[in-house]
């Protein structure tokens, strides 16, 4: 049998590779430009939905004029629809409605209508612009919202079922940035930037992106004869923090990392540091195996249960870290 030696990535190569982007996140690509159904390439909204989504008035429009740059921005509105309200949406996932109560309906990401994104940014940035409800219960109080999810496997928002509408995924939930317009017009585009909250360390394997022109979902507002709410969107950025790289660097000068014949091999013997632990994750975000890291020795951990193929390895510390790609015959 063929014997194979693996020295692993460096940490800055997979720093690099991790700095994954939204796709078409600057809205300049679209499908069925000019009809109802006109929708960004790899987003979708209401009139691709399920249930009753689909018979909804359309709430999604390419707008060139006055994008913030490029030729077009994305313009999601609210519109009254013979009995109730369609909130303006754009979503990376599926818009669901399963019946006409507003609460139960939900946005998922399932299948193959996920998006693909194996980085953990620290930021989200972008520009908008916000037109309020004219009338209508509440109108004054709505806002818009820009979601970001990082998630492994399924995922849906609200995470939490109604009424049995979908299963709890919340588990898979890696983190999340979440923008709210002011309760107020802003009529030029004006920057955000908010942060990602992660609640654990894995790595994500997709991101599920949710722009909405009403952040109340189950919003009466506007009236039938009011004009509803307008977000303007474009040039969404994931950013990532160029000092974590600095801190891994630091970090890294006396760890070595490599893998050998079944075997991955972590030589902290010129270390003395904090309890460190070594993290495994597959191809898709899964972390696969966590073991802890003993000082002064060469540790070894046996990966004969592993299939082979692409693995990702974080070497984590009190507050700093080691990362790398490896490959596992």
């Amino acid at each position: 049998m063929k014997k194979t030696f693996t020295i692993l990535l460096s940490s800055f190569a997979l720093f690099s590779f991790a700095q994954t982007q939204i796709a078409n996140s600057d809205f300049e690509a679209w499908d069925n430009s000019g009809s109802a159904s006109e929708e960004p390439t790899s987003w979708n909204s209401n009139k691709t939905g399920t249930g009753l989504a689909s018979s909804g008035p359309q709430t999604c429009y390419k707008e060139t004029s006055g994008p913030h740059a490029g030729t077009a921005c994305v313009r999601v509105e609210t519109k009254y629809y013979i009995i109730a309200v369609v909130n303006g949406n754009v979503t990376s996932g599926v818009v669901n409605a399963p019946n006409s109560n507003k609460p139960e309906g939900y946005l998922s990401a399932t299948g193959a209508n996920k998006l693909t994104f194996t980085g953990r940014p620290d930021s989200l940035v972008g520009y908008y612009k916000y037109t309020q409800a004219t009338s209508g219960t509440g109108a004054s109080a709505e806002v818009g919202k820009v979601l970001a999810i990082l998630h492994s496997g399924d995922y849906y928002d609200p995470a939490t079922p109604v009424a049995s509408n979908h299963t709890d995924l919340s588990a898979n939930k890696i983190g999340d940035a979440l923008f709210l317009t002011p309760a107020s017009n802003t009529t030029t585009w004006t920057r955000f930037s908010v942060p990602f909250n992660y609640v654990n360390s894995n790595i994500p394997a997709f991101i599920m992106m949710n722009i909405t022109s009403s952040n109340n979902q189950t919003t009466v507002a506007p009236g039938l004869t009011g004009s509803g709410s307008k977000l303007w969107v474009d040039d969404i950025q994931a950013i990532y923090n160029p000092a974590v790289s600095i801190k891994e660097n630091e970090f890294t000068k006396n760890v070595k990392v490599y893998y050998h014949q079944k075997t991955i091999y972590v030589d902290f013997l010129n270390k003395d540091n904090d309890q460190s632990t070594l993290e495994i994750y597959n191809a898709t975000g899964q972390l696969v195996s966590t073991q802890a890291i003993s000082n002064n020795t060469v540790n070894t951990f046996d990966t004969s249960t592993l299939s082979a193929g692409v693995y990702i390895y974080k070497v984590l510390g009190k507050s700093q870290g080691k990362f790398g790609k490896l490959f596992i015959d």
